[in-house]
């Protein structure tokens, strides 16, 4: 009887092991994803900024001609 549950209790030591490796891979794939949409997101802000600027001053040199 010990020894069925001991068996029992290794294979759920190993299935647990197996889970923790399986959810350590999950959570680096999903930090590498974040970090991208982060960097995507900051590159999107920077591209939005620059075209705002691009923006006022043709807002500027249309006041201008006036």
């Amino acid at each position: 009887m010990a020894d069925k549950q001991l068996k029992a209790l290794e294979q759920k030591i190993d299935e647990l092991i197996k889970l923790c490796q399986q959810l350590n891979r999950e959570n680096q794939m999903l930090k590498r994803q974040t970090a991208n949409w982060q960097q995507e997101r900051q590159e999107l802000i920077d591209k939005n900024e620059m075209a705002r600027s691009k923006v006022e001053a043709m807002i500027t040199r249309l006041r201008t001609m006036e």
